[in-house]
């Protein structure tokens, strides 16, 4: 690609560098669960966003990259670095052997499908016994650790989870300008159109899905590394809303809309669990869930197209401007 075409990249590149100027654990935090949050979404940005299918079970794939490397690192002793990548793939695998079926749905009914696997999932965290920990999950996550480095604080896991992050929107930038993104697309315009043009939903569908879950279970295994501890209520179905809004306020079928979308719900929850008890006193979590519902559904009624579509509200007086008179 051209270096016009990486502008956003290499700016966001640049405002990455800003936090480590800043000695904070909070800060820290809080970007890497924007990090990992942004994984998940890119992948279901190119799943919902450019192959028009709805997955309301991501929050389970993104539990079965957790638990797969808490349970090969502290069950059975396996480096940090192959549990991780046996996070990757094997949500991965099981993608594409359920999206076989499942992708054969259509709208409602796929949301559904996906819907009853998270539900299932999440069971099975919970009655897993001894191999998942149960309801009290798992405890003794190792550190994670590539070669020598071991990313034993919150400055170290934050540059390699952003470092993945840009590695991955490097790929899917590649990914949605080339034949395949093409073809994606025209799925998400006219499924019946795209087969009579040649193009193998199926196929492309499924790959779809089956990306989307391997970067889901990427993420979850950063997620285990980073907390060391796991349990099965992180990957409910509330975060499996969460990851669809997080696509859905960004933009659907945008570069950039995942990335906006986990960036503003995850400093929203941050925001309100901070001013909500200042501005009532005493006020317990639900005000902050009223709140966070009215703020979110404000978004969707006056940004219909996502966070990504305001860039045309600067472009258009700035082309004005610069149109040369008569």
């Amino acid at each position: 690609m051209h270096l016009k075409n990486h502008k956003g990249l290499i700016l966001l590149l640049f405002l990455l560098v800003i936090p480590l100027k800043i000695d904070s654990n909070y800060l820290y935090s809080t970007l890497v669960v924007i990090a990992i949050y942004s994984i998940v979404v890119q992948g279901l940005g190119i799943l919902m966003g450019y192959a028009g299918q709805v997955s309301f079970g991501h929050a389970a794939f993104f539990g079965l990259g957790g638990y797969t490397a808490a349970i090969l690192t502290t069950r059975f002793n396996w480096p940090t670095l192959i549990a991780l990548l046996a996070a990757a793939i094997l949500p991965g695998i099981l993608a594409a052997i359920i999206g076989r079926q499942t992708l054969k749905l259509r709208e409602l009914y796929l949301a559904l499908a996906t819907l009853g696997f998270g539900i299932l999932v999440h069971i099975i965290f919970n009655e897993g016994g001894e191999l998942t920990g149960g309801p009290s999950g798992m405890s003794g996550i190792p550190n994670l650790t590539i070669g020598t480095i071991s990313f034993d604080n919150d400055q170290k896991f934050y540059l390699l989870v952003w470092f993945m992050l840009l590695l991955i929107l490097i790929g899917i930038y590649n990914l949605v300008h080339s034949r395949t993104g093409r073809a994606l697309c025209s799925i998400r315009e006219s499924e019946y159109a795209a087969e009579n043009a040649g193009v193998d939903c199926a196929r492309l569908k499924l790959q779809a899905f089956t990306f989307s879950a391997l970067l889901a279970g990427l993420a979850g295994g950063l997620y285990a590394f980073y907390v060391s501890f796991i349990s099965p209520s992180p990957f409910s179905f509330h975060t499996s809303v969460q990851f669809v809004l997080m696509v859905v306020i960004g933009g659907l079928g945008t570069f950039w809309g995942p990335l906006l979308g986990a960036v503003v719900v995850v400093s929203l929850n941050e925001l309100l669990r901070e001013i909500v008890p200042l501005l009532i006193p005493g006020a317990g979590g639900e005000y902050q869930i009223i709140i966070y519902g009215i703020i979110l559904v404000g978004l969707m009624i006056f940004q219909p197209k996502g966070l990504s579509s305001i860039g045309r509200y600067f472009r258009l007086p700035l082309k004005k401007e610069l149109k040369p008179e008569g």
